[in-house]
């Protein structure tokens, strides 16, 4: 399993930031030009209007700087705090065409970050009094895996890998191209033999009888995919009684309803998508008024 360090403003994030500005401005803020007199000032505040928790106030900021650097952004509040209606959450002052120009490349990110954030919350709500985590999965925006990982943290949920070079994880379509009736055995020896002894390896299951193989095999940490909560509780059971130290990971058609029962039956890890494919934006605004 992988964790994000501390962040800093990497220079892909930089990119990133930039490469949206580029999307929104085009060749000019027109309207802002047009309206707004050049030496007009203003301030404003950015605020939730809705409850949740925060995640990329850091990245909003870095937007309002790179579009000037003169304009003041001060935090009231950090990444991973709750918000309620009405919360708060910066403040921001400067030339007022500046201001109009990074407000919805600001609310952007953070709107989604938020979202992802929130999202995790939830979920991870849904395991209290158990020893069960949940995890985020590769499904995320294109070059927003970062940011996105980082939500997941954000609302106290886990990373599991940010890419493919970050852990052995053999899953059906590995399994499918290596083919034969013993290639679990198979894929986890060769992974043993050819992978870094550093890296954990995960295999995906669909059956109990696969769970026994992949136990037999010493896998590291185990997938069960898409089954049941009743055989997720067996699979638990078998897995105790091999005296292995597995990791079990219940994966697929995993739900916010089906959280509670799916972290009794004492899977390790909960693997959940949509924390970071399907999590809707936190609404927050940015009112502004003349200085």
């Amino acid at each position: 399993m992988s964790t994000l360090s501390t962040f800093t403003f990497q220079p892909d994030v930089q990119a990133l930031i930039e490469l949206a500005l580029a999307e929104d401005i085009g060749t000019g803020d027109v309207t802002s030009l047009a309206t707004v007199p050049a030496d007009r000032l203003a301030e404003g505040v950015m605020l939730a209007k809705a409850t949740g928790v925060l995640s990329g106030i850091d990245v909003a900021r870095q937007v309002f700087l790179t579009v000037d650097p003169t304009i003041t952004f001060t935090p009231l509040l950090a990444d991973g705090e709750a918000l309620s209606h009405r919360t708060d959450i910066a403040n921001v002052s400067g030339p007022a065409r500046s201001l109009l120009t990074a407000e919805r490349t600001a609310l952007n990110f953070i709107q989604r970050l938020s979202g992802v954030a929130t999202q995790t919350a939830r979920y991870v709500a849904g395991t209290a009094n158990t020893s069960a985590h949940i995890i985020d999965t590769r499904k995320t925006t294109p070059g927003m895996r970062l940011l996105e990982k980082r939500a997941v943290l954000h609302g106290r949920g886990r990373n599991h890998r940010f890419g493919l070079a970050d852990g052995i994880l053999i899953k059906d379509n590995h399994l499918a191209a290596i083919g034969g009736p013993d290639r679990i055995t198979q894929a986890i020896e060769r992974a043993r033999d050819m992978a870094p002894h550093t890296l954990k390896v995960e295999i995906e299951v669909t059956s109990l009888e696969e769970l026994r193989e992949a136990l037999d095999a010493r896998a590291d940490i185990i997938m069960l995919d898409n089954m049941d909560t009743p055989t997720m509780a067996q699979a638990v059971h078998i897995r105790d009684a091999h005296d292995s130290h597995a990791l079990l990971e219940a994966s697929g058609g995993i739900t916010l309803e089906r959280i509670p029962d799916i972290a009794a039956t004492g899977v390790d890890l909960i693997s959940v998508g949509a924390l970071t494919h399907s999590s809707p934006a936190l609404d927050i605004s940015l009112d502004l008024a003349l200085t």
